[in-house]
């Protein structure tokens, strides 16, 4: 068993409340986990604003297929339309 973890922060510049981050966060951790089948949870900054941290969590049978998602998982928060990808630390 294979188990792949990705943490990622994101800045939402347009953000101006907890309420209009809450929906951002939303919509994009059930848009991530419909698209690639991954685990999500928001897990640090919750009081921020203006900054998001979301854990993704991948269970598998090899390492290649779960290293490729989470990295497909980089690449669509890299053209997210809101959120801007800081910075990212992947573990397989």
């Amino acid at each position: 068993m294979i188990v792949g973890s990705l943490r990622v922060r994101l800045l939402l510049r347009q953000s101006h409340s907890l309420k209009d981050k809450r929906q951002v966060v939303r919509s994009t951790k059930d848009r991530l986990r419909n698209s690639f089948g991954v685990a999500v949870a928001e897990v640090d900054s919750q009081d921020s604003p203006q900054i998001a941290v979301l854990g993704f969590a991948l269970v598998g049978a090899e390492a290649y297929p779960v290293r490729k998602t989470l990295e497909k998982v980089v690449e669509a928060l890299r053209s997210h339309p809101v959120a801007e990808l800081i910075d990212h630390e992947m573990e397989v």
